[in-house]
């Protein structure tokens, strides 16, 4: 599995055009092949996380490369975000207590 930590703040502007593309690559996400989920948290002070899961690094390269979710990336440097920092790690071992 591979999990992506997109942690980021958003401009003030752009708002409207943000919550649009945001939504579109939410719906696109979950259509690509390996998707496994994506949850977003908002801190206190305005950082943003979001855990994203894929199957396989086949997988979340073929999201990472997709054109619409390049062109997202390209909008993101330009409009929507102040800063942010992409973590792209390979799951070593996963456990836990289901309920």
């Amino acid at each position: 599995m591979i999990v992506t930590i997109f942690r980021s703040r958003l401009r003030p502007d752009n708002q409207e055009a943000y919550q649009k593309t945001a939504a579109r690559m939410d719906e696109l996400a979950h259509q690509m092949p390996g998707f496994i989920s994506i949850k977003t948290f908002n801190a206190p002070d305005g950082e943003r996380v979001s855990i994203v899961e894929f199957e396989s690094e086949e997988t979340h390269n073929a999201w990472r490369r997709h054109p619409e979710h390049q062109e997202a990336q390209r909008l993101g440097r330009k409009l929507f975000y102040s800063e942010f920092k992409i973590q792209v790690c390979k799951l070593e071992r996963a456990y836990g207590m289901p309920s």
